[in-house]
């Protein structure tokens, strides 16, 4: 079985343990006591230009796409273009990530590309996402000020940061024009 393969069973196996969490009335993230969870989203006194040089810094390695999946960065879905909103491009998830429930500049849980016509993937943001089984409040999470989105479809709310493309629309929208699908 080609190490592909492997990943993305892998990826799998984890969607559907997150996905069965979710059913669970208590369901808590890994390392994380239960009077912690859904608390880290919201960062008061954040330095915005601080957490996304963070940012910026801790994925400019996944430029090249072989690091993010040699880091356990696996397929989501291939390039979006939303009807009526716009697109998004090419999701890359780390379930591990994912499931710890923190948001934090320095490990984001997905990573967004846009496709090149020579076949490779150009980085153009990153992700946050909680899923609806970890957030305990009433409100979306937020990050330096911006709300996160709820994304049924994947049972999270998300927050996209268009870091390494910019986005007329904001750096937190949801879908980023000057991306392209390749359509």
């Amino acid at each position: 079985m080609s190490k592909t393969i492997a990943t993305l069973l892998n990826g799998s196996l984890v969607i559907s343990a997150a996905l069965l969490a979710g059913c669970s009335d208590d369901a808590v993230a890994p390392n994380r006591p239960a009077a912690m969870q859904g608390q880290l989203a919201t960062l008061p006194g954040t330095d915005t230009d601080g957490a996304i040089a963070t940012l910026q810094r801790v994925t400019a390695r996944y430029h090249n796409l072989n690091f993010a999946i040699a880091d356990g960065f696996v397929l989501l879905h291939p390039c979006e273009n939303r009807p009526g909103e716009g697109p998004v491009g090419i999701v890359y998830v780390n379930f591990t990530r994912l499931l710890d429930g923190v948001i934090d500049p320095a490990t984001p849980d997905a990573l967004i590309y846009e496709p090149q016509p020579n076949g490779r993937a150009r980085l153009v943001g990153a992700e946050f996402a909680i899923p609806y089984a970890l957030w305990t409040q009433a409100q979306p999470p937020q990050f330096l000020g911006a709300t996160f989105q709820r994304e049924d479809e994947f049972g999270v709310f998300a927050l996209h940061a268009w870091i390494w493309r910019h986005n007329p629309v904001g750096l937190f929208a949801e879908t980023n024009p000057n991306v392209s699908c390749g359509e």
